[in-house]
C-alpha cells in the first residue's frame, strides 16, 4: 500500500503528453514547456522545479518509455511504459488462426506467399519464442484456432514489468471483445493463464507505475465478460489457476440451491477462501434452463488500490458472478485477509459504471473476528463483482453512531431555541457596541452551524438513497461552505475578544464591524470552497468514495477544511491563554490569599464559556489522529463536537447574566400583557 502514497502527486499528468520525438530526453516543466538535457533522469542529479516531469526512451531491448517526476528535487519514477512484449503482433496471431481456414495460403502486403496455419513454416516471431509459428504449437500443431496457447509460453516468459501488463491487459481486453465466440475450456485456460500473470501476488506494487490507472479496471471488466460466455462441458466447469479460478454450472429452476467455493493462495502466509450461494427461492424465477459462472481473484483487490490509489482496503477476494437477469440476489462469505478485530467490514459492489466501491449494492448479514456473509444485488450492467472492505481506522462501536444521533438531533434543537432567545432578547442585550457585536457573532455561529448540521444529515440521506452524483456534490458543497463558515465566525469572535482585552481605548464602528465580520465569516468560506469545487471536480477529484465529503486519497481536497480550521483553532487557544493571563492579573495585588480560589473558579469559568463558543472541542480530532484505534478518544470527539450545538446554548446564552436578565424581563413583560388582556376582556361589574 505504500507504494500509492508515494506517486499520488500530478496524477493530471498522465495522459497529456505526446509520444516521444527524437530528442532522446525530454524535460517538461509545470507548464508543460518543452527543454533538451543532457543528463538523464537519475536520482544523483537534482531537478529544479517540484512537479516537472523527465521522460526517457527505453533501452534497445525494450519499447516505450519512462517518466518521472521531480520530488523534493529528486528525480522519482511516475509511470514506466517500458516493454517487450509486442501486443499487436501477438494478436494478430490468434485472431487470424480464428479467421482463416487452415490449409492453403494468402499474400502478405509486400506481394510474398506466405502459409495458412498449420504449413509449420516460421512467420512470425524469432527462433525459440512460444509464437514462431504462426497458428503453430511447438510440434506445429494448429492449437491456436482453439485456445490461443500458440502465444502462451512468449507471455508468460516476458518479466511482469508496468509496460508488459499494461500490454497485456490491452490484449485481453481485445480478446473479451473480438475473440468470444465459443468459449470452451482450452480458451478459458489460456485466458486464465494469461490473466494470471498480471495478477501474481510478487508483482502487485509494479502496477503503481501502470501509465493508465484504470489498468486493473480494464481487465476485470474483460475477465467478466470473456468468463461469462465460457460454454459449459456436461453441465459443469471448473478451472483454476493460482490468483484466478474460474467456475460455472448449468441452472434450472428445479435445482436446489447452488453454490461456488473457492480457495486460492493469496501470499506466502497461505489460502484465502470464497463462497457464493444462488438461494433457491431465487432459482425459481428462471423461465428456462440457463447458466451461472462466478471467477475469484484473491489479488485484484489489492492491485486496484495500488493502481488507482483507491482509499478501499479489499480484506478478501474478489468474487464476480455472471447470472441470467431474472436472478438478482446472491449470498457471498467472504474469508478476511486481515483478521482484525476492533475495525467495521463492509459488503460493497464493484460499480462498473462509476467505477468505485459501492455499499448500496450489498447488506452485511453477518461479521466475525474471520469472516463476513453478505447478501448482495447482482445486476448484469453495474454489479457483478463483489468484496468486503475493512477500513483500519474505523472503529466498529454502536455507541459512536447512537452520541452522533442523539447529538446531532439534541444541538439542532438547541440552536433553534438559542435563535428563538436571541430574537426575544435582541434589543434588551445589545445596546452597546461591544454586546451587540458579541451576540451578533453568537447568533452568526448558532446559524452556520444549524444549517451545517442539516446538510449533514441530509448529505447522509443523498448518498444512501441516490445515485445522483451532481446532488452528491451540491450538498459536500454547501456542506463545506457551512462548517467553513462556522469556523470563520468562531474566528471572528476571538478577534473581537482579543479587541474588547487589548485595544481598550480603539473604538470600531458598528457598520465597519460588520462589514469586517461579513467578509471573515462569509467571504472567506466562500472563496475557499469555490476554489476547491473549481480545481478538483473536473479531475473528477472533489467527492471522495462512498461518502457525500471532501477527496482526500486523489486530490487531497480535504485540506480546504481541514487546514483553515486548524489554522483558527490555534489562534482561538491563544485568544483563551490571553483571557486566562488578563483574568489571573485581575487579581493580583488584592493582597487576599482568599481570592486565590475565586480566581481559579472565575478563571476555569471563562474557560468553559469559551471553549465551545471558539471552537476548541474540534481540536480532540488531532487525539483520534495521533491514536485512531482509541475507543476513548473517539468517543470524546463525538460528544463534544455532536453537542456543540447544546453547549453553545448553555454558555452562550443561558450562563449569559445579562441574557438571563432580559429573558425573564420578557417574561414578565409577556405575563403583564396576558393579565392587562384579561383585566380589559372581563365584563365591568
Amino acid at each position: 500500500m505504500d507504494v500509492r502514497v508515494a506517486h499520488c502527486l500530478l496524477l493530471w499528468a498522465l495522459h497529456i503528453f505526446p509520444a516521444a520525438p527524437r530528442n532522446p530526453l525530454r524535460v517538461l516543466s509545470k507548464e508543460s514547456k518543452t527543454s533538451d538535457q543532457q543528463d538523464g533522469c537519475v536520482n544523483l542529479i537534482p531537478c529544479k522545479d517540484n512537479g516537472a516531469i523527465c521522460v526517457q526512451p527505453c533501452s534497445s531491448s525494450f519499447h516505450g518509455e519512462t517518466s518521472f517526476v521531480c520530488k523534493d528535487r529528486k528525480w522519482q519514477m511516475f509511470t514506466d511504459a517500458c516493454a517487450s512484449l509486442d501486443v499487436q503482433s501477438l494478436f494478430q496471431r490468434i485472431s487470424e488462426s480464428e479467421l482463416l481456414p487452415s490449409s492453403g495460403g494468402h499474400v502478405s502486403a509486400a506481394g510474398e506467399h506466405l502459409p495458412f496455419v498449420g504449413e509449420g513454416k516460421p512467420v512470425h516471431g524469432k527462433p525459440g519464442h512460444g509464437g514462431k509459428y504462426f497458428g503453430a504449437d511447438d510440434h506445429g500443431n494448429s492449437n491456436c484456432r482453439a485456445d490461443f496457447s500458440c502465444i502462451i509460453p512468449e507471455i508468460l516468459s516476458s518479466p511482469a514489468i508496468p509496460g508488459n501488463i499494461a500490454d497485456i491487459v490491452e490484449l485481453l481486453k481485445k480478446i473479451a471483445l473480438l475473440l468470444s465466440k465459443n468459449v470452451n475450456r482450452g480458451k478459458m485456460q489460456s485466458y486464465s493463464k494469461i490473466a494470471n500473470h498480471i495478477l501474481n501476488n510478487s508483482i502487485i506494487s509494479n502496477w503503481a507505475f501502470v501509465k493508465d490507472r484504470n489498468a486493473s479496471l480494464i481487465l476485470l471488466d474483460s475477465v467478466n465478460s470473456f468468463a461469462g460466455k465460457l460454454l459449459l462441458r456436461n453441465g459443469s466447469e471448473s478451472i483454476q489457476e493460482h490468483f484466478i479460478s474460474t467456475k460455472g454450472y448449468s441452472i434450472h429452476k428445479n435445482t436446489s440451491g447452488k453454490s461456488f467455493d473457492f480457495s486460492m493462495e493469496f501470499n506466502n502466509t497461505g489460502n484465502i477462501t470464497g463462497h457464493v450461494v444462488i438461494p433457491e427461492e431465487e432459482l425459481l424465477k428462471l423461465p428456462k434452463a440457463s447458466k451461472a459462472v462466478s471467477v475469484a481473484l484473491p489479488t485484484l483487490g489489492a492491485i486496484i488500490e495500488t493502481s488507482r490509489l483507491d482509499p478501499g482496503f479489499v480484506n478478501g477476494m474478489v468474487l464476480s458472478v455472471s447470472l441470467p437477469e431474472e436472478l438478482r440476489h446472491i449470498l457471498l462469505t467472504f474469508e478476511k485477509v486481515n483478521k482484525l478485530e476492533n475495525v467495521k467490514a463492509e459488503c460493497v459492489g464493484w460499480h462498473s459504471m462509476e467505477r468505485r466501491w459501492d455499499n448500496r449494492a450489498c447488506t452485511m448479514k453477518s461479521d466475525n473476528i474471520s469472516s463476513v456473509v453478505c447478501v448482495c444485488r447482482h445486476h448484469r450492467r453495474t454489479f457483478k463483482s463483489f468484496s468486503i472492505l475493512m477500513s483500519p481506522t474505523m472503529l466498529r462501536n454502536a455507541a459512536l453512531d447512537y452520541i452522533t444521533r442523539v447529538g446531532l438531533g439534541l444541538s439542532i434543537f438547541s440552536l433553534v431555541l438559542c435563535l428563538i432567545i436571541e430574537a426575544v432578547v435582541w434589543h434588551h442585550v445589545t445596546k452597546t457596541e461591544i454586546t451587540y457585536m458579541r451576540h451578533f457573532c453568537l447568533v452568526n455561529i448558532a446559524t452556520s452551524l444549524l444549517v451545517a448540521d442539516v446538510l449533514f444529515i441530509l448529505a447522509a440521506i443523498v448518498h444512501q438513497k441516490t445515485l445522483n452524483y451532481q446532488l452528491c456534490v451540491a450538498a459536500t458543497f454547501f456542506l463545506h461552505f457551512f462548517y467553513l463558515a462556522l469556523f470563520f465566525w468562531m474566528f471572528a469572535l476571538g478577534l473581537l475578544i482579543l479587541y474588547g482585552l487589548l485595544f481598550v481605548f480603539f473604538k470600531i464602528t458598528r457598520s465597519a464591524f460588520i462589514a469586517t465580520a461579513f467578509s471573515i465569516g462569509y467571504g472567506c468560506p466562500l472563496v475557499i470552497s469555490v476554489l476547491t469545487v473549481a480545481i478538483t471536480e473536473p479531475k473528477n477529484g472533489y467527492l471522495r468514495s462512498g461518502a457525500c465529503w471532501l477527496n482526500w486519497y486523489e486530490t487531497k481536497a480535504l485540506l480546504a477544511f481541514v487546514v483553515p480550521a486548524l489554522s483558527i483553532i490555534v489562534v482561538n487557544v491563544f485568544v483563551v491563554l490571553v483571557v486566562v493571563v488578563k483574568t489571573g492579573r485581575s487579581s493580583v495585588g488584592e493582597g487576599c490569599k482568599s481570592q486565590d480560589l475565586t480566581n481559579m473558579i472565575r478563571i476555569s469559568k471563562n474557560v468553559a464559556l469559551l471553549t465551545p463558543l471558539l471552537g476548541l472541542t474540534w481540536g480532540f480530532g488531532l487525539a483520534t489522529i495521533v491514536d485512531s484505534r482509541s475507543l476513548a478518544f473517539h468517543i470524546t470527539f463525538a460528544l463534544l463536537n455532536a453537542f456543540q450545538g447544546f453547549f453553545i446554548l448553555l454558555f452562550g446564552t443561558l450562563l449569559d447574566r445579562k441574557t438571563r436578565e432580559a429573558l425573564r424581563m420578557s417574561c414578565l413583560s409577556s405575563k403583564r400583557k396576558c393579565s392587562l388582556a384579561k383585566d380589559s376582556e372581563a365584563p365591568p361589574v
